[in-house]
């Protein structure tokens, strides 16, 4: 099952991926299909003169991160448990009162023999889904708190029904491709707890004894390269924020015979789309994070650079086409490249 999932998403982001990349060779015979891709990503302010077909109102995008919430969570929570009753990494010291109260009669969730049976390599590969998941989950609640009281759509902005399709899978795809390594093992631990749930009842199961602070200390075991890849992630993070805060201003203060201003502060001041940007930073921080070997998440990667650059630079030109006075030093999305 776990081949197979991983599988179906390397496959799933090949092909999302490929439609945008075969779109941006600069061929005369592609102009069509170049067309037929950005009509399909077009949304809000560059879609006010193009077909209303087939689309749907942006305020739809508070969708996207009820999903990712929930589905995060979700993984989030089945994995985390996991990781902690069967694979914790702990010190000797933490596990030496375990050990006392095994021989006492006390209960408690793993043993020595337990821990030392599973290879190292493997309790690490749980614990950096969980370490994943944690930084996703930071991301989609904040993703849906701006969606909710930040961002104020116009009843006019709309999306394409693919783009917003497209959102729904990105939601649930993104999050199960930082843990799919593992998803099989997470899966059959999840179904013997609910199962055990079903047949003995709540007051027939064993105690859970959840410790904080061992949760914890296996995280703080993790290597440098998780928290290099968390500093990353929280620098985009903090300046997507930022920019989020900034767009969202600009709908409150804009006058109704002008109803799109000239963005400034923060990395707009080198960049047309910079909350793009910091959406590429912070999956960067989630490859470094993740140790930069699993295939799944950098083509997930991939997707996230293809898509938000396609579309970063038509938000460009409808910046150079809406206003005459557009800094001239403002490029689309990388500074200083593109």
């Amino acid at each position: 099952m776990a081949v197979g999932v991983v599988g179906l998403l390397r496959t799933a982001w090949v092909a999302a991926t490929m439609p945008i990349l075969v779109a941006a060779v600069p061929c005369s015979w592609l102009t069509s299909f170049h067309g037929a891709v950005l009509g399909f990503a077009k949304r809000g302010k560059i879609m006010q003169s193009s077909s209303q077909k087939f689309t749907v109102p942006q305020k739809l995008f508070c969708h996207f991160y009820v999903v990712a919430v929930a589905w995060t969570t979700l993984l989030l929570v089945a994995t985390s448990m996991y990781a902690y009753k069967t694979v914790p990494l702990v010190s000797e010291s933490l596990l030496y009162p375990s050990i006392a109260s095994h021989f006492t009669g006390g209960s408690h969730i793993f043993s020595w023999d337990k821990v030392h049976s599973v290879p190292v390599s493997y309790r690490y590969s749980i614990w950096r889904s969980v370490f994943l998941l944690l930084l996703m989950e930071v991301q989609v609640l904040r993703r849906l708190f701006e969606t909710i009281y930040v961002f104020n759509f116009s009843s006019s902005a709309r999306m394409h029904i693919f783009g917003y399709l497209t959102g729904l899978f990105f939601y649930t795809a993104a999050p199960l491709s930082l843990c799919c390594n593992n998803v099989l093992e997470v899966y059959k631990f999840s179904i013997s707890g609910v199962a055990e749930f079903i047949v003995k009842g709540k007051s027939s199961m064993r105690q859970v004894e959840f410790d904080w602070l061992q949760f914890v200390n296996s995280l703080l075991k993790l290597g440098w390269l998780q928290w290099i890849g968390a500093a990353i992630f929280f620098w985009g993070w903090i300046h997507q924020r930022r920019c989020h805060a900034i767009l969202g201003s600009l709908r409150d203060h804009s006058e109704p015979n002008d109803e799109y201003v000239i963005p400034h502060g923060d990395w707009f001041e080198i960049v047309s789309s910079p909350h793009y940007l910091a959406e590429i930073v912070i999956y960067a921080g989630l490859v470094v994070a993740s140790g930069g070997t699993d295939l799944t998440i950098w083509l997930l990667f991939g997707f996230v650079v293809s898509n938000l650059v396609l579309s970063a630079a038509e938000t460009h030109r409808w910046y150079l086409q809406k206003f005459e006075s557009y800094p001239k030093k403002r490029l689309a999305i990388i500074p200083f490249v593109y």
